[in-house]
């Protein structure tokens, strides 16, 4: 397995002063769905941060980070395995992710993903 890249997921209801705030690091959009928003580094792609405004799939929610992974169900098999809070079961979501999300020790939420 082997993890792509880690993103901080910020709850916001704040979109575009978020936009500009990070902007000033150099951070530019790089994908907008209204309810969540992308920033990253165009020298450096995986540096990244996501606001999230609502919970889409998983509504009652929100991640504190995602982890992108090159195969998303291989490591929901080790985590089911391990016997971790599963919080949001594997799916196929309509914005072109394979995702679920997980409980780590410390209460956080993890957004474990794939794009198809």
């Amino acid at each position: 397995m082997s993890v792509r890249r880690v993103v901080p997921d910020i709850r916001s209801q704040a979109m575009e002063e978020s936009r500009e705030f990070y902007g000033l690091f150099g951070f530019e959009e790089v994908m907008n769905q209204g309810w969540v928003m992308t920033l990253a580094s165009p020298e450096n792609p995986t540096a990244q941060v996501t606001f999230v405004a609502e919970g889409r799939g998983a509504p009652d929610t929100l991640p504190d980070m995602s982890v992108e992974v090159d195969d998303v169900d291989a490591v929901y098999a080790a985590v089911l395995a391990s016997g971790a809070a599963v919080v949001l079961e594997l799916r196929d979501e309509e914005w072109g992710v394979r995702r679920f999300f997980v409980r780590d020790p410390n209460g956080r939420v993890v957004n474990v993903l794939s794009h198809r």
